[in-house]
């Protein structure tokens, strides 16, 4: 049983060299050097080449090297049939709820604006937020969401979520399903995306969503930018419905230096970074998969074809 790393970033090497060094015994291939196809029973990818998967008869496991799989139900050539696993990694909600922390942090006290002005050398004061004047309301309580959730709990913030199905956790209220959207938005001033990506959710915040949540809310995206309609969200800006944006994930990625966001005052950006997997915290849970799935055991963190997640 061989493992191929199949992805476009780079990174190929430094993820085999940590398989490698988690299990000198593994057979660990780089998609792009010479290897023995009908060897390869594991494919590790993130973004891999449409129709690279096909290539491989034998493919037993695909393994998603982070939490979302969206990419993988995008390529039409995926074998069928063939069990998919993506990563839960503490570290990785870890970040991504710093890194929306941050970004709520910096709208409450004007910290965007303030450097806009500084790059236009105008020293003007704004009024500031505090931590009581917003509720957070959270799309997509599954592992990123409900680390979030807590931490804003921690921090002081009313919370509250939004699911496919009633979440229970402490001190947040939990809303479910297309019946209790509406309400959810409606009293939601700071709304943060992380739901998965799949056919329900694409396109989800759109100018009827946006409509929906109280005049001057703030929307934070770090989930794929196929939840946005970007004209949407800039029209909503436009006509001040919306305060402001915080966007890490795009359609096309690097976002096209013609595209709108970029000139945008009300809209802040971070390039896909808001968390990354991190190989020694994510190699152990591809060798154990690997383990299970030669002694023919249950796999850990399989993903469901019928959702998409």
């Amino acid at each position: 049983m061989a493992i191929v790393i199949i992805r476009q970033d780079g990174k190929i090497d430094l993820w085999k060299e940590a398989l490698l060094t988690e299990a000198p015994d593994l057979d660990v291939y780089s998609y792009y050097e010479n290897h023995p196809k009908d060897d390869i029973e594991v494919a590790l990818v993130w973004k891999h080449p449409e129709g690279s998967l096909a290539k491989y008869n034998n493919l037993e496991l695909i393994a998603c090297n982070g939490a979302g799989v969206d990419f993988i139900f995008e390529d039409p050539d995926v074998p069928e049939g063939i069990p998919i696993t993506r990563v839960v990694d503490t570290k990785l909600a870890e970040d991504m709820s710093e890194h929306v922390l941050a970004v709520i942090l910096a709208h409450l006290k004007n910290l965007d604006i303030y450097k806009l002005q500084q790059t236009q050398k105008v020293w003007k004061t704004r009024d500031y937020h505090r931590i009581s004047d917003f509720k957070v309301g959270i799309m997509g309580l599954g592992e990123l969401g409900s680390v979030l959730a807590k931490d804003l709990v921690r921090f002081g913030f009313e919370v509250q979520g939004w699911s496919n199905s009633p979440k229970s956790l402490e001190n947040v209220n939990s809303f479910a399903g297309d019946d209790e959207l509406s309400g959810f938005l409606a009293s939601t001033e700071i709304l943060v995306c992380l739901l998965p990506l799949t056919d329900k959710t694409t396109g989800i915040l759109n100018k009827s969503l946006f409509k929906k949540l109280p005049k001057n809310a703030f929307v934070i995206n770090v989930a794929r930018g196929g939840h946005l309609v970007d004209l949407d969200l800039i029209e909503m800006l436009d006509n001040d419905h919306l305060s402001g944006a915080g966007l890490d994930v795009y359609h096309q990625e690097p976002l096209p230096t013609s595209h709108p966001f970029w000139q945008h005052e009300k809209i802040h950006m971070t390039p896909h970074y808001a968390s990354v997997s991190d190989p020694k915290f994510v190699v152990p849970q591809i060798v154990e998969n690997y383990r299970r799935l030669k002694a023919g055991k249950s796999l850990l963190n399989e993903v469901s074809r019928d959702k998409g997640y």
